[in-house]
């Protein structure tokens, strides 16, 4: 591509998956507000409101987007744009199983400057296609009444939220040799590292690549679950992949997902909605994560797979989960069809139990990394990985 040619590049990206269950699963008359840290200077972008998950169609009364001013619920007012769809309409409606990508829209984008995206839910709307993400650079907020021009959310009616709803994906029309790097998997990608990653390109001042997270927490690679009381722990990977691995400008992905489908079973004696006919071989999870592969030679990515982290001291821990867990990992390590390994487990694990987590890197329930095994887990991505595209 021609130095000087341009392409829509995603440059902040989410999963959609399943909200937790509850009564209160309907919404009206409120401001959904979303600050986002573009990668790219450009002039137009583009964002894709998603209702993937959802089982009746969802209006959205208005979008807007609009600089941000504190990197958190105040917007410079004066840049609010509206974001419409269908060539021009301000209002759309998305049916189940569907998402709506929004008309061009000139706004003006610097890298490192904060925007926010502001929806208006006016009606009652189905707050099922969401996803659930933590970390520096992932927060959120909602606020009753229609607030998305408003350059403060009234403090007296506005809450903190990690949950995103509907939005997932802005792109930017930018240079075409910058690009996106995927990363994919279940709570532990849901979680920091990936923004820890995203603030490490601002560091070592590599310019042209966003980092693109798709992830859902409780998801595995070969089951899901169709039931109330578990559908928030989303989608199968076969379901999943195909879609969220499909990002304008992407040309790597990282792949660090399984950890679930290991530890989940526990016979229906105990739960019966995690059987142990559940519970797969090594050889079923290695060829899961071969579709996964096949897939994303098929959209022309690079593939990195990440190692799976210790679960010893977990709650529903045996020796022979953690034979699965190494199994794998070795695999991973060895096989010559992706183009590297990233050994997270070796970085965080204890020398004297290799089966746990060292102290400082366990977040206490020892599935989840801390917040400090986070950072390490965004120093541990090749910096080639982020740099290899680069001209």
């Amino acid at each position: 591509m021609e130095q000087n040619e341009k392409k829509y590049v995603t440059t902040w990206g989410n999963a959609i998956s399943i909200a937790d269950r509850k009564p209160e699963n309907y919404a009206k008359d409120l401001t959904l507000r979303y600050p986002i840290r573009p990668m790219f200077d450009g002039d137009r972008l583009k964002i894709t409101l998603d209702n993937f998950c959802g089982t009746e169609p969802v209006t959205i009364s208005g979008v807007y987007v609009a600089d941000s001013a504190d990197a958190g619920r105040e917007i410079v007012g004066t840049t609010s744009t509206p974001v419409t769809f269908d060539n021009g309409s301000r209002r759309v409606t998305i049916p189940a199983g569907e998402a709506a990508v929004s008309d061009e829209i000139c706004f003006p984008v610097r890298r490192g400057n904060d925007i926010s995206i502001s929806l208006y839910l006016g009606e009652f709307t189905q707050m099922r296609s969401a996803v659930l993400i933590t970390g520096p650079l992932s927060k959120g907020y909602y606020a009753v009444g229609d607030h998305t021009q408003s350059e403060r959310l009234p403090l007296e009616l506005t809450r903190n939220t990690n949950w995103f709803y509907f939005l997932s994906n802005v792109e930017i029309e930018t240079q075409g040799t910058n690009r996106a790097v995927i990363c994919y998997g279940d709570s532990i990608t849901s979680q920091a590292w990936p923004d820890y990653l995203t603030l490490r390109l601002f560091q070592e001042k590599i310019a042209h690549t966003a980092i693109v997270r798709r992830a859902a927490s409780g998801t595995r690679i070969l089951r899901q679950y169709d039931n109330i009381t578990y559908d928030s722990y989303g989608l199968k990977g076969s379901i999943r992949f195909p879609r969220e691995a499909k990002v304008s400008g992407a040309d790597t992905v990282i792949i660090q997902h399984g950890i679930n489908d290991i530890i989940h079973p526990v016979g229906v004696e105990v739960n019966p909605f995690r059987p142990w006919s559940d519970l797969p071989t090594a050889d079923e999870l290695i060829q899961g994560l071969r579709q996964y592969l096949c897939k994303a030679k098929e959209y022309g990515l690079d593939v990195y797979m990440g190692t799976l982290l210790p679960i010893y001291g977990w709650r529903t821990y045996e020796p022979f989960r953690d034979e699965l867990r190494c199994a794998v990992n070795d695999w991973i390590r060895q096989t010559p069809e992706i183009e590297g390994c990233i050994d997270f487990d070796r970085a965080l694990r204890d020398d004297a139990n290799p089966a746990a987590f060292m102290q400082v890197y366990d977040s206490g329930d020892h599935l989840h990394p801390s917040e400090s095994a986070y950072e390490r887990m965004a120093a541990e991505v090749p910096e080639i990985l982020l740099r290899h595209k680069e001209k």
